[in-house]
């Protein structure tokens, strides 16, 4: 198990320092492997880094209207009693728990900010002009804001399944969004350029080579990337194959939206070229 030293330790030899700008991501094995759990993790990050900030997603917010929009990867009307359970968004909503323990610590700060998205907010220290970037039409504004000024990601052990920046690639390199409702005190807000699914993020690793850093201490898996440099990568590949990074689920309702967007395009380019072949 490692010591609030030899966590700081660790982050420094992985390429961390007062000049970093980081967007971290924990596993919820991490807590149990360093002496102190999330807090210490927390006071590590924030102690060694420049700034540091991590999702502070609270998808219990929303639901699922009686109709709405074709292709949404939604079957609307189908959750009337989970409507009834969802919450309203308010800042000091507590994190969904599936993010792990560490993000709630950050929250908790008593320096942090939260950004105010209703469903994809995020929570940091020192990254205040990253967090109000952030606005419900552009949800991942704030991972634009990192790659812009040389942000990394941060994997504590997690794999990119967890790396949020990734829907930022996807937003840039074109892939279609979903609209999903959320409630606020001010009522139902409709969130748009909301994500796909993650769950085939980690095949990004294989492209990653030279770019990530990677090592493990005392059991504890840390990456470092660059934000500017994952996302390049990401765009990239997605441009290349439009079906990059989607899971491999049979029934995954968002991916297999992307698919059919993507079908879609592919038969409209086919059109656009034979009518051109048509009229040569």
């Amino acid at each position: 198990m490692l010591t609030y030293r030899q966590f700081v330790n660790a982050l420094k030899e992985i390429g961390l320092d007062s000049h970093s700008r980081v967007i971290a991501h924990s596993g919820s094995s991490a807590p149990t492997k360093v002496s102190g759990g999330a807090e210490t993790i927390v006071g590590a990050l924030v102690a060694t880094c420049g700034g540091v900030m991590m999702p502070a997603f609270t998808q219990r917010t929303t639901i699922i209207p009686p109709f709405g929009p074709l292709d949404n990867a939604l079957e609307y009307g189908s959750e009337p009693d989970g409507n009834q359970e969802a919450e309203i968004y308010n800042p000091g909503l507590p994190v969904d728990s599936e993010l792990g323990e560490v993000s709630e610590v950050i929250r908790g700060l008593t320096q942090a900010r939260r950004s105010n998205h209703p469903i994809l907010s995020f929570v940091g220290a020192n990254l205040d002009e990253a967090l109000l970037s952030q606005t419900i039409e552009e949800p991942f504004a704030p991972i634009e804001w990192l790659a812009d000024f040389d942000g990394d990601v941060l994997l504590i052990d997690t794999d990119h399944r967890s790396n949020v920046s990734l829907h930022s690639a996807e937003r840039l390199a074109g892939r279609r969004s979903f609209i999903r409702w959320a409630l606020t005190e001010e009522g139902v807000v409709e969130c748009r350029n909301m994500p796909g699914c993650p769950d085939g993020f980690d095949a990004i690793r294989s492209r990653l080579e030279g770019i990530s850093h990677a090592a493990e201490y005392e059991g504890l898996r840390l990456e470092v990337v660059p934000v500017r440099d994952l996302v390049n990568v990401a765009v990239g590949w997605i441009h290349e194959d439009p079906r990059a990074l989607l899971c491999d689920r049979p029934f995954c309702p968002r991916c297999a939206a992307v698919r059919t967007s993507v079908r879609k395009e592919d038969a409209n380019l086919e059109d656009g070229e034979q009518g051109q072949e048509n009229t040569g």
